[in-house]
């Protein structure tokens, strides 16, 4: 099976904004970028169609987010993936992209703000880089996992046509293959060339993948 990768998230999201903007005879057009944190800084680029649904005060918006966040464990890492050697000076990094979809609708009001749930799909494009100075070893850990996510935001309007933006959320990443040099590690079990002695949950405690995230956000949407 083909592995969902960010070129294939960049085509779903612009043909699913086509499709919208195709159907949504009613709805308003916005776009927009917010920066912050989910497991480390980033920010989202996002589109987004107000009143897409007839009857009903729903918006739909797609976003593509990209985050730097922390590796994990090195050592662990290592010898989940490669051997149990100690040798070398590590140095990593990780990150990651995401695809988003919302349903975005209004909540209450706390004075007078209007506050909006927003709640969707999510998936993630996850990479994390070891290198061992001094000892010959590099290698990358990957996984691409598919979750949830629920949060609130509200605007404040900035000037005709453009709000600023405050968002908190919660993001879940189901469990997914980690795949590293030449072993993988899969939920079910199913390895490939495993490690002796390390399983899954071994190679998930060593890598910090995306897994339950907070999100705070903020940004400009500007309507077009």
């Amino acid at each position: 099976m083909k592995k969902f990768t960010p070129s294939s998230a960049i085509i779903l999201i612009l043909g699913a904004l086509l499709g919208t903007a195709t159907l949504a005879r009613a709805g308003d057009l916005a776009v927009g970028l917010n920066v912050g944190t989910e497991a480390g800084p980033g920010g989202h680029l996002q589109g987004s169609f107000r009143d897409f649904a007839a009857e009903l005060p729903l918006t739909a918006r797609f976003s593509l987010g990209y985050h730097s966040t922390d590796a994990g464990d090195p050592y662990a890492a290592r010898h989940v993936f490669i051997n149990d050697n100690t040798n070398g000076t590590p140095e990593d990094s990780a990150r990651y992209y995401q695809a988003r979809f919302d349903l975005v609708f209004p909540l209450t009001r706390l004075g007078p703000q209007r506050i909006y749930l927003f709640g969707g799909p999510r998936w993630a494009s996850y990479k994390a880089e070891f290198v061992y100075v001094g000892g010959n070893e590099d290698f990358e850990v990957r996984t691409s996992p598919w979750g949830m996510g629920l949060g609130v935001e509200t605007y404040f309007a900035v000037k005709p046509g453009t709000d600023f933006v405050l968002q908190v959320g919660l993001d879940h990443f189901q469990s997914d293959t980690l795949d590293g040099h030449d072993t993988a590690y899969t939920p079910d079990g199913d390895h490939i060339n495993p490690r002796d002695g390390y399983d899954y949950d071994s190679a998930d405690e060593a890598v910090n993948q995306p897994r339950t995230e907070f999100m705070l956000m903020m940004g400009l949407q500007m309507k077009l």
